[in-house]
C-alpha cells in the first residue's frame, strides 16, 4: 500500500480536522508529518498551559494526564488509517481497540512538544495494530502498543 509520492507528506490543522471527529477539548494533534501510505507517521501535539486537563492535573506542578498521551497516539494512528484508506469521516468512524505495553518515562508540561512516531506492524481489512513512541526534546516520554478498526456507524436519528 505504499506509494512513494506519501513520502514525507505534512499534514496540517485543516486536513487534521476534516479526516477526525475529534474536536476540543479532546482534539490532541495539531498537525503531522513524515506520513508514509500505510507505513508510518509523526504526530504532533503542541502542548500549552491552557490545557483543559491542567488547573486539576495539578495546578502547581501542571503534567498532562498519561492517559490523554496515550490518546494523542491513538489519535495519530487513526489519522494514519484515515489518510491511508483515504475514508470520510461521515458514516466511518475509527475505534481504539486495545493497547499494550504502555510505558511513560518523561513528564509532559506546558511548553513542551510531542512527537508521536506511530507506525503500522499489522493490517488485517480495517483493523490496524501499531507500535507508538512519543518524544519530548528528542527523548522517550511514552510508548504503546495498540491497535484500531474502521466502523460503519448509522446516521443519527433526528428527534
Amino acid at each position: 500500500m505504499t506509494d512513494e509520492t506519501d513520502a514525507g507528506v505534512k499534514i496540517d490543522y485543516a486536513e487534521v480536522m476534516r479526516r477526525l471527529p475529534h474536536r476540543y477539548p479532546f482534539l490532541l494533534i495539531d498537525k503531522a508529518e513524515d506520513f508514509v501510505s500505510g507505513v508510518s507517521i509523526t504526530g504532533i501535539k503542541n502542548v500549552t498551559h491552557n490545557e483543559p486537563y491542567f488547573p486539576g492535573h495539578f495546578p502547581i506542578d501542571p503534567v498532562m494526564p498519561g492517559v490523554m498521551i496515550v490518546e494523542a497516539m491513538a489519535q495519530t494512528g487513526a489519522l494514519m488509517m484515515s489518510k491511508t484508506l483515504d475514508v470520510s469521516v461521515e458514516g466511518k468512524i475509527i475505534m481504539f481497540m486495545s493497547i499494550d505495553g504502555v510505558r511513560f518515562r518523561k513528564p509532559a508540561r506546558p511548553g513542551d512538544q510531542l512527537r508521536m512516531k506511530v507506525v503500522i506492524t499489522r493490517q488485517r481489512g480495517d483493523i490496524f495494530k501499531f507500535r507508538g513512541e512519543t518524544f519530548i526534546d528528542g527523548k522517550l516520554a511514552a510508548e504503546a502498543d495498540f491497535a484500531a478498526m474502521m466502523v460503519t456507524v448509522d446516521p443519527p436519528v433526528a428527534p
